[in-house]
């Protein structure tokens, strides 16, 4: 499969488009095939490192997930056996690690069920900015 990766922090000069092995999803996980992925301010501070506190979370010297992405909608594809409340054919959204590729494994957790009048893009911008607001709304309205 297709996927956007980065070896090392730094610019978008430092992504680049690769062929790597599809992900398997765990016990706990869905495979999706994505359809579309957001652009979000996580995505940047993963990309360049910085704060250097993300680095704490992303690896000291070079990311340990060498994929971005984390808000993400598509097809499930495959479920992890513990799995009941998601079969394959589900449209799903929500919250990846490595969704710049065609394929994302994500814990059941941070997935919902897309609705079917809703494109897959305006779906993957959902996750970070409904947090993203309901944290404003109750804390700070």
């Amino acid at each position: 499969m297709k996927a956007i990766v980065y070896e090392k922090y730094g610019s978008p000069n430092v992504l680049e488009l690769k062929e790597i092995e599809k992900p398997i999803a765990n016990d706990n996980e869905v495979l999706v095939k994505v359809h579309a992925v957001a652009v979000t301010p996580l995505d940047w501070h993963f990309l360049t490192g910085i704060p250097y506190m993300v680095r704490i979370m992303a690896g000291l010297l070079k990311p340990k997930n060498n994929i971005l992405g984390i808000d993400m909608a598509g097809i499930i594809e495959a479920v992890g056996k513990n799995i009941t409340q998601f079969q394959p054919g589900d449209m799903v959204f929500g919250r990846s690690n490595g969704g710049y590729a065609e394929y994302a494994c994500a814990p059941v957790t941070e997935l919902f069920l897309k609705p079917t009048d809703m494109s897959f893009e305006k779906a993957a911008a959902i996750p970070l900015s409904a947090f993203t607001s309901l944290i404003c709304l109750c804390d700070l309205g």
